[in-house]
C-alpha cells in the first residue's frame, strides 16, 4: 500500500476544491490550479481534508496512487502560500538584473532577466507567465509562482546556462547546494 498515497490532505479555509469529472480544480487567494486524476485513483471529501484511493491493486494504479496526492497537495499549497527556489550567482564579473518588458507581450511577470556570467554576449531569459522573477541582492535570484513544477524548471533552466564548476566553484547553483572542490595543478 502507498503510504503516501494514504495520507489525507487538510484543505485550508481559504481555498476551494472542486471536482469535474477526472479534474481537480484549487482555487485560493494566489490563484488557481488544475489537476488531472488518473483512472483507478477515487477521492472522497470528508470534513476538509481530501483523501485518496484506488480502485484496485494493478502496478500501474498503485504506482500513480501517491503520485496523485502529491500533485493535488502541491496544488492547494501553490495557491495558499506559493513556491519559491533561490540561485546564487559565484564569480568574478558575473551578475544579474531585470530589464522590464519591452515589448507588450502577455507575460504576466513583466520581467526579463539579464545575465551577465562570462560569455561573450549576454543572456536574456524571459519567464513563462506565472513565474516571478526577483533580484534581493546582487548575486541572488529568487523564482516564484504558484507551480511548482514549473518554479523548479525554470530555475533548473536558469542553473543550466552556467553550472558550478569544481575547481573555483564559478557559475549559478542551487541556495544551500554544496559543490565538491578539486584540487587544481600544483606547479612543478
Amino acid at each position: 500500500m502507498s503510504r503516501i498515497g494514504l495520507k489525507p490532505i487538510v484543505i485550508p479555509d481559504k481555498v476551494q476544491v472542486n471536482f469535474d469529472g477526472r479534474i481537480m480544480t484549487a482555487k485560493g487567494p494566489l490563484g488557481e490550479l488544475k489537476v488531472n486524476i488518473p483512472d483507478g485513483i477515487d477521492n472522497t471529501i470528508e470534513n476538509n481534508t481530501l483523501v485518496f484511493s484506488r480502485s484496485n491493486d494493478h502496478r500501474k494504479t498503485a504506482a500513480l496512487h501517491g503520485l496523485c496526492r502529491s500533485l493535488c497537495a502541491n496544488a492547494i499549497e501553490g495557491v495558499t502560500a506559493g513556491f519559491k527556489k533561490s540561485l546564487i550567482i559565484e564569480g568574478v564579473g558575473f551578475k544579474s538584473e531585470i530589464r522590464g518588458n519591452s515589448s507588450s507581450g502577455n507575460s504576466s511577470s513583466g520581467n526579463r532577466l539579464l545575465l551577465s556570467l562570462g560569455f561573450s554576449h549576454s543572456v536574456l531569459v524571459i519567464p513563462p507567465d506565472g513565474i516571478k522573477i526577483e533580484i534581493p541582492k546582487a548575486n541572488n535570484i529568487i523564482i516564484s509562482g504558484i507551480d511548482k513544477q514549473l518554479v523548479g524548471e525554470v530555475a533548473a533552466k536558469i542553473r543550466k546556462i552556467r553550472k558550478p564548476e569544481p575547481y573555483k566553484g564559478k557559475g549559478i547553483r542551487y541556495e544551500g547546494e554544496y559543490i565538491r572542490r578539486k584540487a587544481g595543478k600544483t606547479a612543478a
